[in-house]
């Protein structure tokens, strides 16, 4: 062992050196070293989903709910066209419902068929729409930018979920999307 004062030999049992007679402290252990701690790990870093992804899901089960408001709408407009034209609304005056039989003149009897038929259709359409969409048909990017320019004239339910529905699928970008993770099985 070595004097850290004076740099003479000392015998590894003494506790002064005998030449300087500092203290000496016996010779310290190799601390091992241990392996550096891995560097911080940085926060992930959040990255949007794109948009038609992000969008696909509540935009088929709005289509849905609109598909089952027309349902409703349909059968309501059904019911009050024919409690107004059999003259359940009004008495002996009541405008509807003179000649024609109960249905009252000719052109409301073929009304009903046609409530009935465009109630029916849009309904199913809309259903169908929200369908292709929560299942990814490669179909359904087409059929819903075709009915959602239809439903635009529906207002104001029919237009906010057709432009809706335009701002997410309509642009070429998003043509591309959709076709990525579209259901080919």
């Amino acid at each position: 062992m070595v004097c850290q004062s004076c740099g003479a030999a000392i015998a590894d049992e003494v506790r002064f050196c005998p030449k300087c007679g500092a203290q000496v402290t016996p010779a310290q252990m190799a601390y091992t070293s241990y392996p550096s701690p891995p560097p911080p790990m940085a926060p992930p870093i959040y990255t949007p989903l794109p948009r038609v992804q992000r969008n696909l899901q509540p935009l088929g089960i709005l289509w849905c709910v609109f598909g089952l408001y027309r349902v409703v709408a349909g059968l309501f407009g059904m019911f009050f066209f024919r409690a107004v034209t059999m003259r359940r609304f009004g008495g002996t005056d009541w405008p509807f419902g003179h000649d024609g039989g109960p249905f009252g003149p000719p052109w409301m009897s073929a009304m009903l068929p046609f409530i009935a038929i465009v109630a029916v259709v849009s309904a199913a359409l809309a259903l169908l729409v929200g369908y292709s969409l929560l299942t990814r048909k490669p179909w359904g990017r087409t059929l819903a930018i075709i009915v959602s320019i239809l439903s635009l004239l529906k207002f104001p339910i029919g237009t906010a979920l057709g432009a809706y529905t335009l701002w997410v699928l309509a642009p070429a970008a998003s043509g591309a999307e959709y076709e990525a993770i579209a259901d080919h099985s």
